[in-house]
C-alpha cells in the first residue's frame, strides 16, 4: 500500500520524504504551503489531526505524527535499512542521537530562530541561547570528527534525524567552517541521489 505523506513546506517533514526515498518505499505527496502571515501550518491539516502539525503520514487507514514516530515507523517497513547498526556500542548512539535531535538539541536552536528574530526579544534570544546552541554544535563536531556519520560508520536513520536542526543551525544560528565536520557531514547527506529526489519532489526548502 502506498504511503501518503502530508508534507508541510519548508519544515521538519522534508526529511520523511528522504528517508522514504532512501528505503524506496512507495509514496504519495499531498504538499500545504505555510499561511503567508503567520508562517504557520494550514487549518486543512487539523482535519486529518487534532495537531494539525506536518509531517503526518497515512498509511493502511492509519496517521501518524510525530517525526521521530514516523522514522522508527519507516524503519521497520524498510527490511533492516537505515536501522540500528547491529554492534551494540552502534546500536546505542543509534538510538541517542534519533532521540537527540528533536529532544535536546532542536528546543534552544528553535527558539534562537524563531525569537532571534523578533525585534523585541531577539537580543535577549541570542545571548541567552546562542551560547546553549554552541555547546551542542561543539558536541556534534567532536562526534563527527571522530566518526562519518552519527551511529559509526554506516549512514542510518539517526542522520535523517539529525539532518534537519543542523540544516537549519547552517542556514541560521551560526553553523560554518569552523565546524568542518558537521559541514562536511551536510555535504555528504545533500550529495545522497536520495535527497536530491526527496528535494525535487518536496517543494520549497530553505535549508538544504
Amino acid at each position: 500500500m502506498t504511503i501518503t505523506v502530508h508534507h508541510l513546506e519548508n519544515s521538519r517533514s522534508q526529511r520523511i520524504l528522504w528517508l522514504l526515498e532512501e528505503l524506496g518505499l512507495p509514496y504519495e505527496i499531498r504538499r500545504y504551503a505555510r499561511d503567508p502571515k503567520t508562517m504557520l501550518a494550514p487549518e486543512a491539516l487539523k482535519r486529518l489531526h487534532p495537531l494539525g502539525k506536518s509531517p503526518m503520514i497515512e498509511d493502511d487507514g492509519r496517521i501518524l505524527v510525530e517525526t521521530g514516530a514516523i522514522v522508527e515507523y519507516l524503519v521497520e517497513k524498510g527490511d533492516g535499512r537505515f536501522a540500528a547498526p547491529a554492534h551494540r556500542d552502534a546500536a546505542l548512539r543509534y538510538r541517542q542521537f534519533l532521540h537527540y535531535a528533536e529532544g535536546s538539541l532542536m528546543p534552544p536552536l528553535f527558539v534562537l530562530l524563531v525569537l532571534g528574530r523578533v525585534p523585541l526579544f531577539g537580543r535577549t534570544a541570542r545571548r541567552r541561547f546562542r551560547p546553549m546552541v554552541d555547546v551542542h554544535l561543539d558536541y556534534v563536531e567532536t562526534v563527527l570528527a571522530t566518526q562519518p556519520w552519527f551511529a559509526g560508520d554506516t549512514i542510518s536513520a539517526a542522520d535523517v534525524m539529525m539532518s534537519f536542526p543542523l540544516e537549519a543551525a547552517r542556514s541560521r544560528a551560526g553553523l560554518d567552517e569552523s565546524r568542518p565536520a558537521t559541514i562536511a557531514w551536510l555535504d555528504r547527506i545533500h550529495a545522497r541521489p536520495a535527497y536530491q529526489a526527496a528535494l525535487a519532489k518536496g517543494g520549497p526548502y530553505a535549508y538544504a
